[in-house]
């Protein structure tokens, strides 16, 4: 299938139905994922029998398809000179490590100052370009990082590498390992918070258990140093993908990311003299299968600068809090 500015005619043949509008076309070709067809299927792109539809309508022998993959329209987001360190890229893709305090991608109240601005100026200043699925906000975002999230991200240059990354995101073969400071320490050094999420049915900007529409979502933890009982470090180790998952699955224990006021209010601000100056999670390693080579990539991200002074402020405190334990008991 072409990517850019085509129409497809399809007839189901004999056999073929009743089946998933977005399964039928999935299977057909497996450049375009179930999520990028579906997009186009909602925005009118696709049709049958020249009517629009949804992706779960039941084709039949017989059905006209007709698909229909627009030009991508010209970006209006503006290219910016924002630093930013790139780890890897090729014609296809780019790997960075995002800094904290970087937007992914533009959208109300963040217009400018974005990952994409960024990425605009690089593309304009060397060779290549977004892939064009995403749309004008979200060129070549196949993941993304809240804005105080550091680490690695992907970002697709061509469709094909798009539907192929997207793909191994949706099957959860991406290779996935976050680091976090948390506020407390886990009751078990190692675990699973399985807990189905969804929006909040009393704040629509938070995500949690308390929702009408959860959706399952479980997080591997493995608890890696502790600072006495007030915080401890943790891997985490994401088998799904959901908005906000690691913050609200860690809230959920008792244990939110220091920094983080939505999940974990004032009490994640600071631990005694120690002022946490953001959300204390870091995306340590990204590892996939080249969506074109097929090559095994693997990248590492160490922590960065902030996360370690406050780890080494929290390790100078457990060691002055345990110097005074042992004066007062006179070891």
């Amino acid at each position: 299938m072409p990517y850019v500015d085509t129409r497809t005619e399809i007839i189901v043949s004999l056999g073929e139905g009743p089946k998933r509008l977005d399964h039928f076309l999935a299977n057909r070709d497996p450049d375009f994922s179930r999520t990028i067809l579906q997009r186009l299927i909602l925005d009118g792109h696709i049709t049958v029998d020249g009517q629009p539809t949804k992706p779960s309508h039941k084709i039949r022998p017989g059905d006209v398809i007709v698909l229909r993959v627009p030009r991508a329209e010209p970006l209006d987001i503006q290219p910016e000179p924002i630093p930013l360190e790139i780890l890897y890229e090729d014609d296809a893709l780019l790997v960075l490590n995002k800094q904290a305090g970087l937007v992914v991608h533009p959208a109300p109240g963040n217009w400018s100052g974005t990952l994409v601005n960024a990425l605009l100026h690089h593309f304009k200043t060397g060779t290549g370009s977004f892939s064009t699925i995403g749309g004008k906000e979200r060129p070549g975002m196949v993941h993304r990082l809240d804005k105080n999230t550091t680490g690695i991200m992907v970002v697709a240059k061509q469709d094909r590498a798009h539907a192929g990354l997207v793909d191994q995101f949706k099957r959860h073969t991406i290779d996935r390992v976050y680091e976090a400071l948390i506020r407390g320490v886990p009751k078990k050094a190692q675990g699973v918070i399985d807990l189905a999420i969804g929006r909040d049915t009393k704040d629509r900007k938070k995500f949690s258990g308390r929702t009408t529409r959860p959706k399952a979502s479980a997080t591997k933890y493995r608890v890696t140093e502790r600072f006495e009982k007030l915080a401890a470090h943790v891997e985490l180790f994401p088998q799904t993908g959901r908005t906000h998952q690691l913050r609200v699955h860690l809230s959920a224990i008792g244990c939110p990311v220091l920094g983080d006021p939505t999940y974990g209010g004032k009490k994640a601000s600071a631990i005694h003299d120690v002022v946490i100056p953001r959300v204390m999670l870091h995306a340590k390693v990204l590892g996939f299968l080249h969506p074109v080579s097929q090559e095994a990539m693997n990248f590492v991200a160490p922590l960065p600068a902030d996360m370690t002074e406050v780890a080494d402020r929290l390790r100078a405190m457990r060691e002055r809090e345990t110097t005074d334990e042992r004066e007062r008991h006179g070891r």
